[in-house]
């Protein structure tokens, strides 16, 4: 008798001679399929699982960036407000130089990371801008910003935080918006 090990690959593939009686070829070749369409479900399963914890793990990375990416924002936030104070004399001067430094390395950082402003000026829209201020502008079409009071930042191509916006609207005299509920 042959030992397995000692089989060369073509005569481990012949048939084996078995008696016609013991063995239902269509009941093996039957189980032969359910275990190949098994190990194929098993293995689309494998690959699905992988995919979807990939997901999950990139969609747990990208929420936590963002609360970062939000809280860096505010940083900026106060930075632009030391910026905007008057500077008089040297010492305020070497502050203020200090300061713009700081404010571009972290607007550099996080346009690195994929932060990006978004663009300040031209129509209101509820997706991308806060309205704040609504105020009479004649010379203005409705619905025009006036104003960015605060910057709005994109991440990736999805809004990270609304720019807070001054817009141009017809108000009544009372001073309410005339297309508001009136009750």
């Amino acid at each position: 008798m042959k030992n397995r090990k000692d089989e060369s690959p073509a005569e481990a593939d012949e048939p084996v001679d078995v008696p016609a009686g013991d063995v239902d070829v269509a009941e093996v070749v039957r189980e032969r399929d359910e275990y190949l369409a098994s190990w194929k479900r098993a293995t689309a399963d494998y690959q699905n699982l992988r995919r979807r914890l990939q997901s999950d793990i990139d969609s747990a990375v990208a929420l936590r960036k963002a609360g970062l990416f939000a809280d860096l924002l505010l940083v900026l936030d106060y930075l632009d407000m030391a910026l905007a104070t008057p500077v008089t004399t040297a010492e305020a001067k070497n502050l203020h130089a200090g300061v713009e430094a700081t404010r571009t390395a972290l607007l550099g950082a996080l346009e690195r990371e994929g932060v990006r402003p978004l663009p300040e000026g031209g129509r209101f829209d509820p997706a991308v801008h806060a309205c704040v201020a609504r105020e009479d502008a004649l010379e203005r079409e409705p619905g025009e910003i006036l104003e960015t009071l605060r910057r709005g930042y994109t991440l990736e191509g999805r809004i990270l935080r609304p720019a807070q916006v001054r817009v141009a609207g017809e108000t009544t005299a009372a001073g309410q918006d005339p297309r508001a509920d009136s009750r």
